[in-house]
């Protein structure tokens, strides 16, 4: 499976991690043999660690960059595409930040409501231009 599919399914655990309360367990691997799909399994539990452990790093950024919005007042879907991205963005040397903001806005279009890309755009390019003040982005 590529990994704009792998992408879907970790946003997919993201959500459901959120929608339980259960973001601290650690749990990829039960979620990844319960998949009907296949994925890209390395990438799906290093990125899945790697929010795990960073996650309030993370959720404060997306805080930071969403211009006032409290996670409460963000949707769940869309939050959970913020986490992807931002985890991606951060803690991912072997992805290219275009790269993560890119398929985030690819995978709300398709999963989100009509203009939450444009959400998740604005707050991804606001935490891009903050930590590479030289992108254009």
């Amino acid at each position: 499976m590529s990994r704009k599919e792998t992408r879907e399914e970790l946003m997919k655990y993201f959500y459901q991690l959120d929608m339980n309360e259960a973001f601290y367990s650690d749990d990829a691997n039960e979620y990844l043999e319960n998949l009907e799909v296949q994925v890209d399994e390395e990438y799906f539990l290093r990125t899945a660690e790697n929010c795990r452990k960073n996650l309030t790093s993370i959720d404060h950024k997306i805080e930071v960059y969403s211009n006032g919005w409290k996670l409460n007042r963000i949707a769940r879907i869309d939050l959970a595409v913020l986490r992807l991205a931002v985890c991606e963005m951060s803690y991912d040397d072997t992805i290219p930040v275009s790269v993560a903001i890119n398929e985030a806005v690819e995978i709300s279009k398709k999963y989100s409501s009509h203009d939450a890309h444009k959400f998740i755009n604005g707050i991804l390019g606001n935490l891009n231009r903050s930590e590479n003040p030289e992108a254009m982005i």
